[in-house]
């Protein structure tokens, strides 16, 4: 691929999904476009490259979008993200949210599904089961690929996807055999919303939530795209609440408006004392345009 296409794809996927592609990773674009290329009728990627330069196709540059977006996960992916929120994260916030009874949860990037239904098997599960009763319970689950959203709304999967982290328990209990595959059952669907979302995108049309997981999807941003991303976050949590990154992620550095909670890797709360604080770099203050 010539350097000034991909400087065209690089741009492209920063300014469509804040995806950063760096030079070294650029056998990704030749191995994932070629397929997309030949699927819109091109004999290659520059033949693809030179009709949207020409007429940039909305529904193409989606699909584009979608084939260098990463949707690597598992049920109950690294465990101390499960661990936390059945200890410490939702005990707190039921505690929090008695008069209310209506806990909110956001998982951002949500793949194909297994995080949320990790979330959702969890809370049939004692100890917390229990204690929710009575409890209104939204799991909104947001991604940027509508094929990998269809996937999870369909919630079947593989020998091989269930195999992964799924103790075989809760496998036998809240999923049915259908064929070489395994669907999980409409009970653990009910409560969780799948939709479309680019975390670019303004964050109020999805409203306050008391949790939210964004794991292992900042590490595919810019320092201004992250800072951008963390800070309107901070806007969309509830006092008390909670955020969840993933074990390579963090906040230090990129933005003041969370502070990690003493002793818990990975989890952070609202730094009450942001307001206040001194920004850190002139990264916490840029913005990113949808």
């Amino acid at each position: 691929m010539q350097i000034k296409d991909f400087d065209f794809y690089k741009d492209l996927l920063r300014k469509e999904s804040g995806l950063v592609i760096t030079a070294d990773k650029s056998y990704l674009l030749d191995s994932r476009l070629t397929p997309v290329a030949k699927k819109w009728g091109h004999e290659s990627i520059d033949k693809m490259t030179i009709s949207l330069r020409a007429l940039p196709d909305v529904k193409l540059i989606e699909d584009i979008v979608e084939a260098m977006t990463t949707n690597e996960t598992s049920f109950f992916r690294d465990t101390h993200p499960f661990d936390t929120f059945k200890n410490i994260m939702m005990p707190d916030i039921i505690e929090k949210q008695q008069r209310m009874r209506q806990i909110r949860i956001w998982c951002a990037a949500c793949s194909s599904g297994q995080e949320p239904y990790s979330l959702q098997m969890l809370m049939h599960e004692e100890p917390l089961a229990s204690k929710l009763k009575g409890y209104r319970i939204d799991i909104d689950a947001t991604d940027i690929s509508k094929e990998i959203l269809q996937q999870a709304q369909n919630g079947c999967y593989t020998q091989f996807e269930v195999q992964r982290g799924l103790p075989i328990q809760m496998l036998m209990k809240y999923f049915t055999q259908d064929g070489d595959k395994w669907k999980i059952s409409d009970e653990m669907k009910r409560g969780i919303r799948y939709r479309y979302f680019n975390l670019l995108d303004s964050l109020t049309p999805l409203g306050k939530f008391d949790i939210i997981f964004c794991r292992n999807v900042l590490i595919y941003f810019d320092e201004a795209t992250k800072a951008d991303i963390l800070n309107r976050m901070a806007k969309q949590l509830n006092p008390g609440g909670y955020l969840l990154l993933g074990g390579a992620e963090t906040v230090l550095g990129i933005t003041n408006q969370f502070k990690l909670k003493e002793g818990v890797r990975g989890l952070y709360v609202l730094n009450k004392e942001a307001d206040a604080a001194t920004p850190l770099n002139s990264l916490a203050s840029r913005t990113v345009s949808p």
